[in-house]
């Protein structure tokens, strides 16, 4: 006899994207057009890349609120190098290397330093959105070249090259997090740190490289950000990193850490994704969206904790 309740603990996102697109294919009039379906993937693409490994970071037992300073100020440091230099690739490797520089500051400031992975990472993020501010002299930085608006705005078999990094990002980070050592000692610290110590697991590592992956692929992110918009500019806008996180909260990925998987999360980004593209062919008001948005992370919090009282 099917288990209706293991069903849907195991796949209730999906259950839910599932019935969301359905419900929206038949209210909601151009939902599930072909030409609104690949915008909604391309505009979530970026949201996808850094969500997909804070997902392994929280995992491991760690927060990054730093993903938006990095996704904003990497790009800066990118376009520099393109106005000084013309070459493209370039541009790409020194805004990822920015980001990686970055998660290995925040990795040194948790693992070594011993300050909680939230305050921390707080912290650095206005000391890179500082950065971004110095580098870009405070003003809005456009490329030299043609090219490099084709990082994300290339097509191939209809989808976007933003759509495509997306998916290869998804991938790999897929393979990393369930088919490597790395993966199981991602779960092993998040579940247990001192039991995966005691183990010989080497925690600071894993949870540095966690680190390391988020800043690049928060990087990656803001690059894609830059070359759709043609442009990049110093702020200090958090909104980036709550829609990542709300994506991965919303796919059941504990809080607590040593629990969450990575098709979850994309999941979740979709279904979040099609309920605010609905909304708005719906002509919803913008304040019931908030509302609305906000009873949804609640509910997933929620059931996290249930389902972990549950197996308590």
């Amino acid at each position: 006899m099917l288990n209706f309740a293991l069903l849907f603990r195991n796949y209730g996102i999906l259950l839910v994207t599932i019935g969301l697109f359905v419900v929206l294919a038949v209210t909601a009039d151009g939902f599930a057009t072909e030409r609104n379906l690949r915008n909604i993937l391309d505009q979530q693409s970026m949201v996808i890349i850094a969500a997909a490994f804070m997902t392994i970071a929280i995992i491991s037992g760690n927060f990054d609120v730093s993903v938006s300073a990095i996704f904003v100020t990497a790009p800066l440091f990118g376009l520099k190098v393109e106005n000084m230099t013309g070459n493209v690739f370039l541009a790409v490797v020194a805004a990822i290397a920015v980001g990686l520089i970055m998660g290995a500051i925040n990795g040194f400031i948790v693992t070594r330093l011993k300050i909680n992975s939230f305050i921390g990472t707080l912290a650095t993020s206005f000391m890179f959105f500082g950065a971004g501010f110095l580098i870009s002299s405070r003003s809005l930085m456009r490329p030299e070249t043609d090219a490099y608006r084709l990082i994300a705005r290339s097509r191939f078999l209809g989808l976007t090259s933003a759509t495509w990094i997306a998916i290869a990002v998804v991938i790999i980070a897929t393979i990393l997090l369930s088919r490597t050592r790395f993966g199981r000692n991602v779960f092993a610290v998040g579940g247990n740190m001192e039991a995966a110590r005691l183990a010989g697991v080497a925690v600071n590592r894993v949870q540095t490289m966690a680190f390391l992956l988020l800043g690049a692929a928060a990087a990656l992110a803001g690059v894609l950000n830059s070359s759709r918009s043609i442009s990049a500019q110093p702020s200090d806008d958090f909104s980036f990193v709550f829609a990542v996180l709300t994506a991965v909260i919303v796919g059941g990925t504990s809080i607590a850490g040593g629990q969450g998987a990575i098709w979850r999360t994309t999941t979740a980004a979709f279904f979040l994704a099609f309920l605010n593209n609905g909304f708005n062919l719906l002509q919803i008001d913008p304040i019931w969206q908030r509302l609305i948005e906000g009873a949804v992370i609640i509910m997933a919090v929620a059931v996290d904790t249930w389902t972990k009282n549950r197996r308590a």
